[in-house]
């Protein structure tokens, strides 16, 4: 469910209405965004917290007393004045000082810091332009994140974003990770937010959850609603259960492309996995491709249509050289096919076809290739792109981005909530046409496996960072492939 700040108040007046404690969401609330820190950060460093006189600035002292109780060393930083606070933000600083006091601090290791950043100056029932104080505790956040490597955490959202419609205020805090209470709000998946917003987290408030009631409408993927797609094993499965997935990708020159859209299929959980390699490639494939994959020399693709498969990907450094063969598989196919890159190339010449394929169709295409299936797409918001195509053509939607949005007709929107800047590189799409044919081909409805897919390759992105030696600058396709059993016991265990 996504909501604007004033129906989640709303919703939140209710609860309060019929008996919740405002003192035990704040508590809430304010466990989950110290867990999200951990997540990241499980070992203990600095936090400077930035707090506001209202209620976002309790639940950051409530973040910032669980982070003191697991060694973080705090830097507090009021916006205002004591006597300004309200009762309940008093409140948790006192208690906050009560536990400094009660739980000695870990002796301070300098050589081995993270500074993280903690924004909650402002709640979602602020608006206009930052004015004093909070225009300078927003300026020096912002300059902690560019001198000093700080990693800023938003609470509910970044101190200067509108809430409503994602308007950034000149000054607004540009967040590493936004933790946002109960449900998403509508200005945080604004295209132009996307860069103040950084990882978006959903923290579930079980009082708000309980009156929310069944929502049809768009959402944000979290672990949480996304984990029962990926059940568990039983000890029985064999190979045959787990997808037969046949792969149409590679051409002179761009082999690499094939080889990580195998192999991430491989990584994720798929039974039997086919390369199909025409003569020109054969031998540059099988002399660098993964064991696990089979390699069949085909002189032409249509020898797929005749292939015991249960999901078809096709396009990853495909190049266009066999343009009837690629409008003949995605039309004749009544299997489940994901199309990525050069095949959606292709396709932006023919998109009519995808008004009579024999079977369901998974599109990737990242905004350069959505501009060619859709030439306005340009000029319209990305949800708007997403909702238009998909009643245009009876397919499944991923458009790649920051946010990725995914859609079909009769079926909310959903974004994606993982990822990390580093995937702003060459291949991570061909892991991900690799990874959503694996779910597809383990059972998933393609909708699902695109949700699935997308969050899992976010979170194997973060994991590489966060967890491992990677950085921005060295993150690479094969980086994600190597985590995504990690991602899945992520989303097992209940990551944000």
């Amino acid at each position: 469910m996504i909501l604007t700040p004033s129906e989640l108040q709303a919703m939140e007046d209710r609860a309060l209405a019929g008996g919740a404690s405002e003192s035990a969401l704040m508590e809430e609330a304010g466990a989950a965004m110290a867990d999200v820190v951990r997540q990241f950060f499980p070992a203990a460093g600095r936090c400077v917290v930035f707090f506001g006189k209202g209620h976002n600035g309790g639940d950051a002292l409530v973040a910032a007393r669980h982070l003191a109780r697991h060694g973080w060393k705090l830097d507090l930083r009021p916006a205002f004045e004591p006597e300004s606070w309200s009762s309940l933000t008093a409140q948790k600083h006192r208690e906050l000082v009560e536990t400094r006091v009660r739980v000695p601090v870990t002796v301070w290791q300098e050589t081995n810091r993270v500074t993280v950043v903690v924004d909650g100056l402002l709640g979602i029932g602020a608006g206009g332009e930052l004015r004093e104080p909070i225009l300078s505790a927003a300026r020096e956040i912002n300059r902690l994140r560019t001198a000093e490597n700080a990693h800023v955490f938003a609470l509910d959202l970044p101190t200067g974003l509108d809430g409503d419609n994602g308007r950034a205020d000149a000054h607004c805090v540009l967040a590493d990770f936004t933790l946002t209470v109960a449900f998403a709000k509508a200005g945080l998946l604004a295209d132009a937010a996307t860069r103040f917003v950084g990882r978006l987290a959903v923290l579930p408030l079980a009082e708000l959850s309980a009156s929310a009631g069944t929502d049809r409408g768009a959402s944000v993927a979290t672990a949480r609603s996304l984990a029962p797609l990926l059940p568990r094993r039983v000890f029985d499965r064999h190979k045959g259960d787990c997808g037969r997935v046949g792969i149409i990708a590679g051409s002179p020159g761009l082999t690499g492309a094939a080889v990580l859209c195998a192999e991430a299929c491989v990584h994720a959980g798929a039974g039997l996995v086919t390369l199909y390699a025409t003569p020109e490639i054969y031998p540059h494939i099988v002399s660098r491709i993964a064991p696990e994959v089979m390699v069949k020399p085909v002189e032409s693709y249509l020898d797929a249509l005749d292939a015991k498969h249960t999901v078809l990907a096709i396009g990853p450094g495909l190049g266009t050289a066999r343009e009837a063969d690629v409008f003949k598989l995605v039309q004749r196919a009544a299997l489940p096919m994901v199309i990525d890159a050069d095949a959606l190339n292709l396709l932006a010449r023919r998109t009519d076809l995808l008004m009579r394929c024999a079977g369901p169709r998974l599109l990737t295409p990242h905004p350069g290739e959505m501009a060619r299936l859709d030439p306005g797409s340009a000029n319209r918001p990305r949800h708007e792109t997403v909702t238009a195509f998909t009643e245009r053509f009876p397919i499944t939607l991923l458009l790649k981005g920051a946010r990725t949005v995914i859609g079909e007709a009769a079926r909310p929107l959903s974004y994606n909530s993982t990822g990390h800047p580093g995937m702003a590189t060459g291949g991570m799409g061909d892991v991900l046409t690799g990874v959503c044919a694996a779910l597809a081909g383990q059972g998933l409805a393609l909708y699902d496996a695109a949700r699935l897919g997308a969050w899992l390759c976010g979170r194997a992105a973060e994991l590489a960072v966060f967890d491992g030696p990677e950085s921005a600058e060295s993150l690479s396709a094969r980086h994600v492939i190597a985590r995504l059993g990690a991602a899945c016991k992520s989303l097992r265990a209940g990551c944000w």
